[in-house]
C-alpha cells in the first residue's frame, strides 16, 4: 500500500502506459520513453513486488497445509487467490488511464488483505473459534470495524477528488474537496465517539480497552497529520505518512474485531 501510494504521490501510476507490459513489446521500462525513466521504473518496481507478494503468499500456504491446520487454509488460500486479482486490478487501473474508482477498488482491496493478514498472523500458534461475547461488545466491535472501514472508504474518495491522482491527466471525482475532507473528518470523529463509548462500556473487558487505548491514540495521531496537510495543501510526504497511519489504523480496528469476536482454543476450554 505505501508503494502504491509512492506510485501516485510521484504522479508514475502511467510510467508503464499499459498492462500486462510496461510499454508495447517489453514487460520493462525501455530507454527514452514518453513517460520517462524515473516514473516508469518506480511504477515497474511496483509492479516487481507483487511477484514477492506472491512467493510469500505461496510459501505461506505451503507452510499451512503442511501443517494440517484446516482453520487456516481459506485464510491463507484466500492471501494467494487475493494478490492475484489485485494484481489483475491494478492493470484494469492502469487500463482505465487511473480512473478513481478503480484506484479506490485497488486500494480497498488491499485493506481486506491486511485484514486477512492479520487473522492469520493472530491464529499462527494456537486455533480460534468464535467466542461467547456479551451482546454489548459483540455490537461495539462489529459497528466499530465498520465504522473504521467506511472511514478508510471515503478516504478513497477524498484522494481520488484530490490532487494526487497518479498522473496529471488522470480523471478526478467529481466532487469538491472540502466536501469529500468534511465527509471523511467527520466519519474519523463519530468512530473517535465510538471509540470512546465502546472503552467505557461496562462489559468491556481487560484486553479489548487496551486495545481500544491505543487505536484512538494512533487515530488522534492520524487525525491530526490528516488535518495539517489538508491545511498544508496535501504535501507529498505528509500524504505518505498519512498514508501510512491509515494502515496502522485498519489494523488497529480489526484487531480489536478478532479480540471480541475471536478466543484461542486453549482458553476457550
Amino acid at each position: 500500500m505505501v508503494t502504491g501510494g509512492a506510485v501516485r504521490l510521484t504522479s508514475s501510476g502511467l510510467g508503464c502506459p499499459t498492462w500486462p507490459e510496461c510499454v508495447p513489446g517489453s514487460y520493462t521500462p525501455v530507454p527514452n520513453q514518453a513517460e520517462g525513466q524515473l516514473h516508469a521504473w518506480i511504477e515497474f518496481g511496483n509492479r516487481l513486488l507483487t511477484f514477492i507478494l506472491v512467493l510469500s503468499a505461496l510459501i505461506t500456504l505451503i507452510a499451512v497445509l503442511k501443517s494440517g491446520r484446516r482453520d487456516l487454509r481459506i485464510l491463507a488460500g484466500g492471501q494467494f487467490l487475493g494478490i492475484f486479482a489485485q494484481g489483475v486490478l491494478g492493470g484494469v487501473t492502469v487500463l482505465t488511464n487511473l480512473n478513481p474508482f478503480a484506484v479506490a477498488s485497488h486500494y480497498l482491496l488491499s485493506t481486506i488483505l491486511i485484514a486477512a493478514s492479520v487473522s492469520l498472523y493472530t491464529r499462527r500458534h494456537i486455533p480460534c473459534i468464535k467466542k461467547s461475547s456479551n451482546r454489548q461488545s459483540d455490537l461495539f466491535s462489529r459497528w466499530h470495524v465498520v465504522g473504521a472501514f467506511i472511514v478508510v472508504v471515503l478516504g478513497t474518495i477524498l484522494t481520488g477528488a484530490g490532487p494526487h491522482a497518479g498522473d496529471v491527466d488522470a480523471p478526478r471525482i467529481d466532487l469538491r474537496i472540502q466536501t469529500a475532507a468534511l465527509m471523511h473528518g467527520l466519519a474519523v470523529i463519530l468512530l473517535l465517539l465510538l471509540t470512546v463509548a465502546f472503552f467505557r462500556g461496562d462489559k468491556t473487558d481487560h484486553e479489548t480497552k487496551e486495545l481500544l487505548v491505543k487505536f484512538f491514540l494512533i487515530s488522534i495521531a492520524q487525525g491530526s497529520i490528516g488535518f495539517i496537510q489538508y491545511l498544508q495543501g496535501v504535501p507529498e510526504l505528509l500524504v505518505a505518512i498519512h498514508l501510512l497511519g491509515a494502515v496502522l489504523v485498519w489494523i488497529g480496528a480489526w484487531r480489536i474485531w478478532l479480540s471480541v469476536q475471536r478466543q484461542g482454543m486453549d482458553t476457550a476450554r
